[in-house]
């Protein structure tokens, strides 16, 4: 559990010794659940085991902030803290490869699997890895801290330990002077929890670094997106802590099913497209009285002479049929194969009809090749059921 500390211990690490017991006491005091102060590459931060929720609740007291303020966490490694949000994003990692370690904190959704209480965080969590080489010595060995400036709220951040103790006083266990901190800024915090990363503290690294990344980057000053519609009311884009952003964002999303609802029902009153005609059958005569179509191959038939009394008229509903050649309008006739054309004229009636006993009138050469054909109309295939 988390406890005040009775006597503060302070170490000079510049001293290769001190150094080396400063870093023990203090990962001995982070694991009793006690607070240490440390240097980072920004300000002076304090920190506590990020899973021990009565040592993050004492490092809350000892600033004087309340839950609704969480801490953000230091790592030690990149794979540290990979393990400890659900999803780095879409641009978390080009983020983490450009800036890290360094002066960029990424707010992302928190692993759910974790066992901690970092106060009120909505699901999120603000991670970072300093590059300084004391503090990250520090957080390989106790892993994941909750650090936060090592000031009381409401005043400057602390840049050496003379500042943060004499603020913190004995809340700390163990003080670890790095000499004056790299620089005054605090961290640059963007929000990976959105579609498109936003700037929620401008810091250390300076905005337009940040675009040349993810090349997007809202910020307090971007308008809600037209058109009325938009998923996110102005308020909460505009002034939202960073765990009010994640509840906006999920109040966003619940929205979304309405615009598609609305999608849908204008899609279910549009009237229907009529449906494309079907092409009708080549062989299907315009009208009644017109013949069967004939084959392509058909129309190349030569047309019979005007003089060729001898061939056999054409019934009127042939009269688009193929003519017959001269050569075979003596020919013998082939039987009537279509039902629908008229009956030839019967062969009873013909005074040159064969009687049995006498030869077969003479048939031209030319004829004996001639196609036998039905009144005009082209004979059908043997395969023609």
């Amino acid at each position: 559990m988390g406890r005040r500390a009775t006597v503060s211990r302070r170490y000079d690490c510049s001293e290769p010794m001190e150094r080396t017991r400063g870093i023990a006491e203090a990962v001995s005091a982070v694991r009793r659940g006690e607070l240490v102060v440390l240097p980072t590459d920004t300000v002076y931060g304090v920190g506590a085991d990020a899973f021990t929720p009565a040592a993050v609740q004492a490092l809350l007291d000892a600033k004087g902030r309340g839950r609704d303020m969480p801490p953000p966490v230091l790592v030690g490694s990149v794979r540290a803290a990979t393990a400890l949000v659900e999803d780095l994003g879409t641009y978390g990692q080009d983020l983490i490869d450009e800036f890290w370690p360094g002066a960029l904190t990424l707010v992302c959704r928190a692993n759910p699997n974790l066992m901690w209480d970092l106060g009120e965080t909505r699901g999120t969590v603000a991670v970072r890895m300093p590059m300084h080489e004391l503090a990250v010595e520090v957080l390989k060995e106790t892993g994941p801290l909750a650090v936060s400036s090592a000031n009381l709220s409401g005043e400057p951040a602390a840049r050496n330990a003379d500042e943060a103790e004499k603020m913190l006083g004995d809340s700390v266990s163990v003080y670890l002077d790095g000499g004056r901190s790299g620089h005054a800024d605090p961290s640059t915090i963007v929000d990976l929890t959105g579609s498109v990363p936003r700037l929620l503290r401008l810091g250390a690294i300076p905005e337009d670094k940040i675009r040349a990344v993810v090349g997007v980057l809202l910020t307090d000053e971007d308008e809600p997106a037209e058109p009325a519609e938009s998923a996110e009311p102005a308020e909460s884009a505009e002034s939202a802590e960073p765990a009010e952003l994640t509840a906006a964002a999920s109040g966003a999303g619940e929205a979304k099913p309405s615009l598609t609802k609305h999608s849908f029902t204008e899609a279910a009153h549009a009237p229907a497209e009529p449906a494309p005609a079907a092409a009708e059958p080549a062989s299907v005569p315009a009208e009644p009285g017109d013949a069967p179509s004939v084959p392509a191959g058909a129309a190349d038939a030569p047309a019979a002479p005007p003089e060729s009394a001898d061939a056999p008229s054409v019934p009127p509903g042939a009269a688009n049929a193929p003519s017959v050649p001269p050569e075979a309008a003596d020919a013998p006739r082939a039987p009537q194969e279509d039902a629908g054309l008229p009956a030839a004229p019967a062969e009873a009636s013909d005074p040159d009809r064969t009687k049995p006993g006498q030869a077969a009138p003479n048939v031209p050469e030319e004829a004996a090749d001639a196609p036998e054909t039905g009144a005009g109309a082209p004979a059908k295939p043997k395969d023609d059921h």
